[in-house]
């Protein structure tokens, strides 16, 4: 007697199926956005408020960096120093890191005795968003 050869049909996954994989990984799908403070050009006085899409990130002293996960997507970033503010749209793909460095800076102005009539130092802020080797954007 021969022996008898059974078979098992593994059944196909439906588009329903296949979509709601897809839909289950977006989900664990991220990004990272970090801002800095660590840049040799500022100046180490006055704080900078960081904030993405309407929530506050943190509040930036010297040398300090703040940094969360977010969806990929669009994005705004708004930092300030109370002085200046700055907007920044952005987006973000999957897996991707944005990095940003803000930095408060003094001018000619900033030491002057203008500065001193008006009772404060006139610190300028710059936000840049930094590049990492390779990346390609």
């Amino acid at each position: 007697m021969s022996p008898a050869v059974i078979t098992e049909t593994v059944p196909e996954p439906t588009t329903a199926d296949l979509d709601a994989i897809i839909e289950s990984l977006k989900t664990s799908w991220t990004a990272r956005v970090t801002v800095r403070r660590q840049s040799s050009k500022d100046i180490g006085i006055r704080q900078i408020f960081v904030s993405l899409d309407d929530e506050r990130l943190g509040i930036l002293n010297a040398g300090q960096e703040v940094s969360r996960e977010v969806k990929p997507g669009p994005h705004r970033l708004r930092v300030h120093n109370t002085l200046f503010w700055k907007t920044i749209d952005f987006t973000a793909a999957v897996g991707e890191h944005v990095s940003f460095v803000a930095i408060n800076r003094a001018s000619f102005i900033t030491y002057s005795v203008l500065a001193f009539l008006i009772g404060g130092n006139l610190i300028y802020l710059a936000v840049e968003r930094e590049g990492f080797y390779g990346e390609k954007r």
